[in-house]
């Protein structure tokens, strides 16, 4: 009787639903939230540094793609980890996760503000930036149909202006006799690979939509079939996209340029290269379009967390307060009034520091992801293990070079991100230790039964409610 009246997260999405979705999380836009600082970090050479941003997010995409087929529900990395690991290996990889998921809004309301304000100087970014908090905060709470809605409305506006860019952009180069070469920007410059990792381990931001995706197994029609689709459809579309506009840009505006930009106008580097491919009217038209893709990532983030505190509430993990859905709108209402709150920090944070720690909180959790794989299939902790060459292949090689590429990246960034990377995963370890009496008493996990579900008859696994490991 308990379990019929407990609301539940609702199943109102299909495939292009869910790959929309996460296309909206990544925001074809994104190419230029870090076009500037990833440019002269690269010397200019942005689309190779796609490219081996997107083979690596490969892997990992297909390592979630098994993971979701497995676990159908919530809770994304955290979940996957937690069922292959156990609860305290979960707790760390959701905590370590969270860095990316509360920092991803706040990049949103952050270059909407900067790119507001570069277009009316009199105006402070954190108005803007404000604003869009309170918006975003309101389309989450009323369900996740209308998010949806919001979502294929931003996608639309901000494809149509990154077309027109690509457009704008060719005819210059194509116009231009000085246009460096077809190949060059994805060519390694004077410095070699080091700052061609160090530029894709930032922009393993910009593929967060099927992480994204993932957490919303619960949420969707056909989670078993649909899930794993989206997530490989929204990385290859989301990547491709990335290295075709970047490289069209580096072909109207030469990589040396880049290192005569003033700092304070690489926050807002879509502008610059609007007004230059453009003019200025131009330039008008991508600020709108960043703010509606702005506004799109910020909600498709804020959803994600808020399903992943609501994940872990549900278990135990954090207060239970978290882990309730509003009886009206059946969402995470309290877990995401948290993360709004969270989002704030925008109003002080600057890009460079947002972009790092996303990075950082990610490819930890797509290493974890990997791993995920290999115990889950070939070591399972219960049932018996996958056998023959493919399943070696799928379970085994693909993941192992995933987890091998994600640390690569990952020890490719700043070294003050792993200081404070290291300090908040020390906080999470201590919120663990307190919730288990110092590791005295097991970490509560989630009990998984095989059920059938009425739209496709498939077998998936649901959450029964936290048990203990």
């Amino acid at each position: 009787m308990e379990q019929q009246t407990t609301p539940q997260l609702r199943r109102a999405l299909g495939l292009i639903g869910l790959t929309l979705f996460g296309l909206s999380y990544m925001a074809v836009g994104t190419v230029f939230t870090t076009y500037g600082i990833v440019n002269q970090i690269t010397e200019g050479r942005l689309p190779l540094a796609y490219v081996v941003a997107l083979i690596t997010m490969l892997f990992t995409a297909l390592s979630y793609a098994a993971m979701v087929r497995k676990f159908p529900v919530a809770g994304s990395a955290y979940t996957y980890v937690q069922q292959s690991y156990g609860g305290a290996a979960g707790f760390i990889t959701g905590w370590v996760l969270l860095l990316d998921y509360l920092f991803i809004p706040m990049l949103n309301f952050l270059i909407l503000g900067l790119y507001v304000s570069s277009q009316f100087p009199s105006i402070p970014m954190q108005i803007p930036a404000f604003g869009a908090v309170l918006l975003v905060y309101l389309f989450n709470v009323l369900g996740i149909k209308l998010a949806s809605r919001f979502n294929i409305a931003t996608v639309a506006i901000s494809t149509a202006v990154v077309v027109a860019f690509g457009i704008l952009a060719l005819k210059l180069a194509v116009n231009d006799p000085n246009a460096p070469g077809l190949l060059e920007p994805f060519l390694p410059g004077a410095a070699g690979f080091s700052p061609i990792l160090t530029g894709a381990g930032i922009l393993a931001l910009s593929f967060l939509g099927f992480d994204a995706v993932s957490t919303l197994s619960e949420e969707a029609r056909r989670p078993n079939r649909d899930i794993p689709r989206a997530i490989i459809l929204t990385t290859l579309i989301g990547g491709g996209i990335f290295i075709v506009v970047s490289w069209i840009g580096a072909l109207a505006y030469r990589p040396e340029n880049w290192a005569t930009v003033p700092q304070d106008l690489l926050d807002s580097a879509g502008v610059v290269l609007a007004n230059f491919v453009g003019g200025p009217v131009f330039g008008i038209a991508m600020v709108i379009a960043t703010i509606a893709g702005c506004l799109g990532s910020g909600l498709a983030g804020q959803v994600s967390v808020s399903r992943i505190l609501y994940s872990m509430g549900r278990d135990g993990i954090l207060p239970r307060r978290f882990g309730t859905l509003s009886a009206r709108y059946k969402t995470p209402v309290f877990s995401t009034t948290i993360v709004s709150l969270i989002a704030l920090s925008c109003l002080f944070l600057s890009l460079d520091q947002v972009a790092f720690m996303i990075s950082f909180g990610a490819l930890a959790a797509f290493s974890m992801v990997n791993l995920s794989v290999i115990r889950s299939y070939l070591f399972p902790r219960d049932g018996e293990p996958a056998r023959g060459v493919l399943s070696l292949i799928r379970y085994g090689l693909l993941p192992g070079i995933g987890f091998a590429l994600s640390i690569w990246l990952w020890t490719s960034l700043d070294p003050v991100t792993w200081v404070v990377g290291g300090i908040w995963a020390l906080l999470g370890v201590g919120i663990l230790a307190a919730k288990t009496g110092f590791f005295r008493r097991p970490v509560p996990t989630m009990d998984f039964t095989e059920v059938e579900t009425e739209a496709s008859g498939e077998p998936v696994s649901t959450a029964t409610g936290p048990q203990h490991n």
